[in-house]
């Protein structure tokens, strides 16, 4: 699945993925290849991406929102 993480001031990651997890609202979201579309509220936390090769990279947030489409994943950051 394609994946983007950006903040109002940079892209952190843009890139193939394999699993990511964000930190929701109302819990934890762990979002796999092809995962139903969604839109989610998320809080402080941490963002875990595994890319398509294996290699795992995490990211520091204050919050934002997170889109899931076809095969999409866009995460918009604080």
């Amino acid at each position: 699945m394609n994946l983007e993480i950006l903040t109002p001031d940079k892209k952190l990651f843009s890139g193939d993925a394999e699993y990511v997890y964000v930190p929701g609202q109302g819990g934890g979201i762990g979002i796999l290849n092809k995962h139903a579309p969604l839109i989610a509220a998320l809080k402080a936390g941490e963002v875990k991406v595994r890319d398509i090769h294996k290699k795992e990279q995490t990211f520091t947030i204050k919050g934002g929102l997170v889109e899931v489409k076809y095969n999409n994943v866009v995460v918009l950051a604080e």
